[in-house]
């Protein structure tokens, strides 16, 4: 058996791949469901605060506006962090492989040949739903977890892309 030896200066490099963004309407919405369970969060903790039926201890009673104010930093925090990583989330499609980027500060690159994807779901949440996006989870085989998901998609983009992968999945091609 003969091994051929590849020089790694004729293998493509894989941070020219054209990655897409995601829908630019995945940040308003990612950062809009934060602010959502925060402001539940802080008015379930003033009814609690203002409600009549039990005596709160007193330091609970203090503490209220410092936990008002942590929740709201907190909320700030992600938010902000949301903002500047979500457009480094992308995605790109081959006619071989499917890529997942992401990462602030340490980048990450997933790729899974679509012969090697097991299935993939289309994942719309209520919030989602009222954007009209929708998350792509690809499953490798062998795995009962999904290798990775790729959030912010538009409806349309990612059912069109997970037709691709379904009608592409057990196709060889010689090369």
């Amino acid at each position: 058996m003969t091994y051929q030896i590849l020089e790694t200066s004729a293998l493509p490099d894989p941070l020219e791949i054209d990655f897409k963004p995601l829908n630019i309407r995945y940040r308003p919405m990612a950062i809009s469901t934060i602010w959502m369970f925060s402001i539940m969060f802080m008015l379930i903790m003033t009814l609690t605060r203002w409600q009549p039926f039990i005596a709160l201890p007193t330091d609970l009673l203090t503490a209220y506006p410092l936990a008002i104010g942590v929740v709201l930093f907190i909320s700030m925090l992600i938010s902000l962090y949301l903002y500047i990583a979500i457009p480094c989330k992308q995605y790109c499609l081959t006619e071989t492989n499917l890529h997942f980027a992401c990462g602030v500060i340490f980048r990450r690159i997933y790729s899974q040949p679509i012969l090697r994807i097991q299935h993939v779901e289309l994942k719309r949440g209520p919030i989602e739903r009222a954007f009209k996006l929708a998350s792509l989870q690809v499953f490798s085989a062998g795995g009962s977890i999904h290798t990775f998901a790729i959030p912010g998609l538009s409806l349309h983009d990612a059912q069109k892309i997970r037709q691709f992968i379904l009608d592409h999945k057990g196709v060889r091609t010689n090369g």
